[in-house]
């Protein structure tokens, strides 16, 4: 008897961008991510062993929740170019976005594009009444996407035992 569980993860289009499910052929990129000071300055760093949870947690709150994190392709191209995601953290009945580009692809605006179509699957698919960004002080370009979607400063809040800003949008 087979009781393999299968799940759906929802797929996003933009003009440039593709949001899918995560493969573990995206691995490699995403742990190069994490493992780098640069492009995780605001994310906290994290070794191979640590970058596997967090790939596996971020695929796995699609079954938990019916949210969860997608990656990001290059339509033209087909490269995976970072991650983004619209979910719920322990305990928190408001949705919560994230974005990640990875370092040879920041300024090209894809962080913007896909937090845009991941904010439309938020409001107008899920039809949650708001969601809400953390980002760290100093993340400039995070907050920059944020406003650009409508986000407005909330608080101040505490995430892992740090304090960090809460942006929010409420669906009109």
């Amino acid at each position: 008897m087979n009781d393999a569980l299968t799940i759906s993860v929802p797929r996003l289009h933009t003009d440039r961008l593709t949001l899918r499910e995560y493969r573990v052929e995206d691995f490699e990129l995403f742990a190069d991510h994490l493992s780098n000071a640069e492009s995780s300055a605001y994310l906290g760093s994290a070794d191979r062993q640590t970058a596997w949870r967090i790939f596996n947690s971020h695929a796995g709150m699609w079954l938990l929740n019916g949210a969860g994190w997608w990656s990001i392709e290059d339509r033209q191209t087909g490269q995976l170019v970072g991650s983004a995601g619209a979910f719920f953290r322990c305990e928190s009945t408001v949705m919560e976005m994230g974005w990640n580009t990875y370092r040879a692809f920041w300024g090209k605006g894809i962080a913007n594009e896909a937090a845009a179509a991941v904010l439309n699957y938020a409001f107008e698919v899920r039809r949650e009444p708001k969601v809400r960004a953390l980002i760290a002080s100093g993340n400039e370009s995070s907050r920059r996407v944020a406003e650009r979607l409508g986000m407005r400063y909330a608080m101040k809040t505490e995430l892992n035992g740090k304090e960090i800003n809460s942006y929010m949008r409420e669906r009109t």
